[in-house]
């Protein structure tokens, strides 16, 4: 590509679709309705392609020329699995459809961008029984998209448990090389680190099979198509995305002796914690005891239904995996530090540095001051290096294979 691709960033938080798109992109338009983070994203971007506004309220004429790509990580609490149920029709995660009709605004002007990446919690899959994930397949079909989704766990490449759906979509005006994709009536063995330029493509073989060859297609992503009605099965490809290389970062590598604004807790609070447990995770700290070296470790505070009450409890794990970021609506929902070493155990919050390390950004990335900013920065943002991976193996060599990319 002569001259660097351009996207539009819906959603856009604090800018982490931009940090893993990289430098090798020019982004035309940003926008997101949360002020707070706009200014996050102002300080690291700065401010020239932002609009900061509901995106109800943006018409077509303020996004300029034709992006190759759209990303879009819209809101997901009524997605969630932990949210209200609402699913596309609740306040937050129905801001889908006005980005939708801005998509629909471009095509008809003869604008549609080349390439759309949808990003959200993997209860979209589910969400009323399927029917959420088939509105958002429909619409897509609507305007003469292609598409196929991709379930990438953060823990392929950071220290953290973190699940996301992944939509890429394709205008059907273009042509998908075999090596990048595959129809949903093919089952396809996807490439490894070890086996990248293989170009298997099974004729006849179920679509769940995909489930045994790669770790983008779960069970429920492959459910969630096998519910799809024909006519949107027609649209869709099994992209052909590698798994990266072995993870090399540990959580011991993210958590810091002494952090920037919080501190260790005193022995009674770190004591509390651990009344908390259940025997289950008491055990985990008294294994971690006995292995003999320095072990770190997360925790939650979670409410648990006990003979019928609610008792909040406390879980721990010792796996080298941190839990999946949450945005914080109370103390609950923070992460904690533990560090267990020569039979002594500490606690203390997460600090801000850390969750944004845990989402792949770079120590040089300018944070809120305040921690619950800086929390729900990161905690709303997409994983830095899942999109980098998909960028670099799927949508910058769609745009360079011939496939038909957008007007300069």
């Amino acid at each position: 590509m002569a001259a660097k691709p351009t996207f539009y960033e819906f959603f856009a938080g604090g800018g982490m679709a931009r940090a893993g798109l990289g430098q090798g992109w020019t982004c035309l338009f940003a926008n997101d309705f949360d002020a707070r983070k706009a200014e996050s994203y102002r300080r690291n971007w700065g401010g020239e392609a932002l609009h900061v506004g509901d995106v109800a309220k943006i018409t077509t004429d303020q996004l300029p020329g034709c992006a190759d790509l759209v990303w879009a990580s819209f809101p997901c609490q009524d997605l969630s699995l932990a949210g209200n149920g609402a699913g596309l029709k609740g306040a937050r995660s129905g801001t889908f459809w006005p980005f939708w009709e801005l998509m629909k605004g471009l095509r008809a002007e003869g604008r549609a961008p080349a390439t759309i990446v949808l990003e959200n919690v993997c209860g979209a899959l589910t969400s009323h029984g399927g029917k959420d994930f088939e509105s958002i397949c429909e619409a897509l079909a609507g305007e003469g998209y292609k598409f196929g989704a991709l379930v990438i766990d953060a823990a392929l490449f950071l220290p953290q448990s973190r699940p996301r759906l992944f939509i890429v979509a394709v205008r059907g005006d273009g042509l998908v090389p075999k090596s990048l994709a595959a129809p949903a009536g093919h089952c396809m063995e996807q490439p490894t680190t070890r086996s990248r330029s293989r170009d298997a493509v099974l004729d006849g073989v179920a679509s769940l099979a995909l489930t045994e060859r790669s770790p983008f297609f779960t069970r429920a992503l492959t459910a969630a198509f096998e519910r799809l009605p024909d006519h949107l099965k027609a649209n869709w490809l099994w992209w052909r995305l590698p798994q990266p290389l072995p993870r090399n970062a540990s959580l011991a590598d993210v958590i810091e002796g002494t952090p920037k604004g919080v501190c260790w807790h005193d022995a009674a609070k770190t004591q509390r914690l651990l009344c908390m447990m259940s025997d289950v995770n008491l055990a985990k700290v008294e294994e971690a005891k006995r292995a003999g070296r320095r072990m770190v470790g997360t925790l939650y505070r979670r409410t648990r239904y006990e003979n019928g009450e609610k008792i909040q409890r406390a879980e721990a794990r010792f796996d080298d995996i941190a839990g999946c970021l949450r945005t914080p609506a109370g103390g609950s929902s923070r992460q904690f530090v533990l560090v267990v070493e020569k039979g002594r155990v500490r606690s203390r919050l997460i600090s801000a540095r850390e969750t944004a390390r845990l989402m792949g950004l770079p120590d040089d990335y300018v944070l809120p001051e305040r921690y619950n900013e800086a929390y729900h920065l990161t905690g709303d943002g997409v994983v830095v290096p899942a999109v980098a991976h998909i960028a670099a193996h799927l949508i910058e060599p769609l745009l360079s294979s011939g496939f038909v990319r957008a007007a300069a």
